[in-house]
């Protein structure tokens, strides 16, 4: 009974070893996946701190135009 015991379990840890590196082989996958979606997301999100700094640029300049405007333009009559 002692042999049979010696004879399963080396089967029964090269069965566990290769169950692991199976899940480590999917790991790796999902991870490097995952970093390059993350390297897309930061790409974009950069992108559109750069297109809300040239719209508040923007928003910024049209306004004191505007104030200028105002200033210039003598009041309306109030008769």
């Amino acid at each position: 009974m002692a042999n049979t015991q010696t004879m399963t379990s080396p089967k029964i840890l090269n069965n566990r070893i290769e169950a692991l590196e199976s899940r480590n082989a999917f790991q790796d996958d999902v991870i490097d996946q995952l970093n390059q979606e993350l390297t897309i997301h930061q790409s974009q999100i950069a992108e559109l701190k750069d297109q809300l700094q040239l719209i508040a640029s923007k928003i910024k300049d049209s306004s004191s135009t505007q104030s200028d405007k105002v200033e210039i333009e003598p009041p309306p009559p109030h008769f």
